[in-house]
């Protein structure tokens, strides 16, 4: 039998309208051997955990540089709660100053990572998270 995939959904919740760095994410995670979904730009944290039951993914990715990280990522592992899934492992990255990495760690994101993180990093942690 086949081993199963990771599948990943990568977002970019809020006003952001950059994603050169969620792309790159996505290619890193699908050349590793994941399924990814990219949602595209300015979905709200209620199309996040919409599509991340929809498509029955094991991770989200959120990436965000306009500095509402510390509401929008907890709102989407709130949600996630709310509609019994839980159990979907949430990682964060973009521009996160480091004081608010405890505060998202504290609040369901499992692991935040910053610019210039390599690829490699986000990979290992999703792998040895992902039952």
């Amino acid at each position: 039998m086949a081993e199963k995939l990771i599948r990943v959904l990568v977002a970019k919740p809020g006003l952001d309208g950059h994603d050169r760095g969620a792309k790159v994410v996505a290619r890193a995670l699908r050349d590793a051997g994941m399924e990814v979904i990219y949602t595209g730009l300015r979905q709200t944290p209620e199309q996040i955990a919409a599509a991340a039951v929809q498509e029955d993914v094991n991770v989200v990715c959120l990436s965000l540089l306009s500095g509402a990280h510390n509401h929008l990522f907890p709102k989407v592992v709130q949600l996630l709660k709310e509609k019994d899934a839980g159990d979907i492992l949430v990682v964060g990255g973009g521009v996160i100053p480091d004081a608010d990495i405890p505060y998202l760690k504290e609040n369901g994101i499992a692991e935040i990572f910053t610019p210039g993180t390599p690829t490699s990093k986000a990979i290992e942690f999703i792998t040895s998270h992902v039952q």
